[in-house]
């Protein structure tokens, strides 16, 4: 099956844990180089709410400011990135390296965007982001709050489109 933005922000946090799980890491993580459109999907604790579907509506908006990442593969199993954020104009905040590793939410192999970056501020360097791979091109992934060593609380799902570079 193959999804779209749109679909994926039409499925509930549990419906996005579900195929995260059952989603995979690409033979190399070249397939994500450039800059892939994200999108907030699933805030926990509001998707049961009125205001998952204002939340929806608000990521898929122009003025919505995250616009995705810029990454960059050193090789198959390693890379780093940045955010796109978009105030007016779009800049590049908060560098993250990637690495394959074991998840924190299943323990199966997942892309690690690492934060614990000198140059991030304290609060950034305590977000915990994964990926796997859900649909050709398509990238899944939950936001995470770390709590400590190896322990983080999901926060929001968000996507990765890469065949939308």
């Amino acid at each position: 099956m193959s999804f779209t933005l749109d679909d994926l922000s039409a499925k509930s946090f549990e419906e996005l844990e579900a195929l995260y799980r059952s989603g995979n890491v690409p033979a190399s993580l070249a397939v994500l180089d450039n800059k892939p459109k994200g999108r907030m999907l699933a805030v926990r604790g509001i998707d049961k709410t009125p205001l998952s579907g204002i939340v929806a509506k608000a990521a898929k908006l122009p003025v919505f400011p995250w616009d995705g990442k810029t990454l960059t593969s050193a090789d198959e199993t390693s890379g780093m990135g940045i955010n796109r954020i978009g105030i007016g104009k779009t800049m590049d905040w908060f560098k993250f390296h990637t690495r394959i590793q074991p998840s924190v939410i299943d323990g199966k192999d997942c892309i690690v965007l690492d934060y614990e970056q000198p140059t991030n501020p304290w609060f950034i360097r305590k977000i915990h982001d994964e990926l796997r791979e859900v649909s050709p091109g398509m990238f899944l992934g939950p936001a995470m709050w770390k709590k400590g060593a190896n322990e983080a609380a999901n926060v929001l799902w968000f996507a990765l489109d890469a065949t939308a570079k």
